[in-house]
């Protein structure tokens, strides 16, 4: 699934191609990707001459900012946006397409069809699911040690079932999950409430310099992530853990091994993260 680093480079690619675009009429091809109108048509329509301003992201979700309208989507697993000309022919698994009055379209394509599209009125976005749960980004001012301290001494989960939870901070997902646990040499099974102040204050600050450094490196290409262009992601050449099981640590030499917690399935260095 795409994460905090994978949506904000297709965010900053798309931003290059489709602002200032006006939205001429669209095509769905599978119905249920859009959840907010329930009527298919009435999305069609209030979206159609709606002008695309800006694009932002809270989380993993982008946020297009038009006339009257906020459009909320999610990748989800597979989701990924291309533009195209319109003489261009569709792929298989292209969804809904946006056709600008310029000829050119904004095309989602589906594998899984598990993405999701919402429509709300500017400034109600926020008021209900799926944003208005939401916790801060790592890169939020609200994001602070206070914050984050007394989020985590509340629960007794597993720190590492704790970075997933969404309501807690927004854009973290497996691989940043284990990555940031490796650099804060923190073990993922250790219960949230347990971890020291100097634990706390290690985790906040490698979830920052590591969703930073992916978003740099243009997020992490493990299966099909590719950005708005086509282009693939490379932080998977500085991962430390996330998908290196049985390779040899990078600090210490001792092999990376894989482990369930929660059902997810979370890479580790034993020796470093006791």
């Amino acid at each position: 699934m795409p994460e905090l680093p994978e949506v904000e480079t297709v965010k900053n690619t798309l931003k290059r191609f489709v602002m200032e675009k006006t939205i001429e009429h669209i095509d769905v091809f599978w119905p249920n990707i859009i959840k907010l109108p329930d009527d298919v048509e009435q999305f069609k329509h209030i979206l159609a001459g709606q002008t695309i301003h800006d694009i932002t992201r809270k989380g993993k979700f982008l946020l297009f900012q038009l006339d009257e309208y906020v459009l909320v989507s999610h990748l989800r697993m597979e989701g990924k946006y291309s533009v195209h000309h319109h003489s261009e022919p569709r792929k298989k698994h292209t969804h809904v397409i946006f056709t600008f009055s310029d000829g050119e379209e904004l095309r989602y394509n589906d594998v899984r069809k598990f993405g999701t599209m919402h429509v709300f009125k500017k400034g109600e976005e926020f008021e209900q699911k799926p944003l208005d749960q939401l916790g801060p980004d790592p890169f939020d001012k609200s994001f602070t040690f206070d914050y984050f301290y007394k989020k985590l001494k509340k629960t007794e989960r597993s720190i590492k079932a704790a970075l997933l939870d969404q309501t807690i901070v927004a854009g973290l997902g497996n691989i940043y999950v284990d990555e940031t646990l490796f650099k804060s040499g923190v073990h993922p099974l250790k219960k949230a409430s347990k971890l020291t102040k100097k634990e706390i204050k290690a985790i906040q600050k490698a979830s920052i310099t590591t969703l930073k450094e992916a978003v740099a490196q243009g997020g992490t290409t493990i299966r099909s992530y590719v950005n708005g262009q086509g282009e693939m992601g490379m932080f998977q050449q500085e991962l430390f853990v996330y998908g290196q099981e049985n390779k040899a640590c990078k600090n210490c030499g001792k092999p990376i091994v894989k482990m369930k917690v929660g059902g997810r399935g979370t890479h580790l260095c034993v020796s470093c993260q006791k």
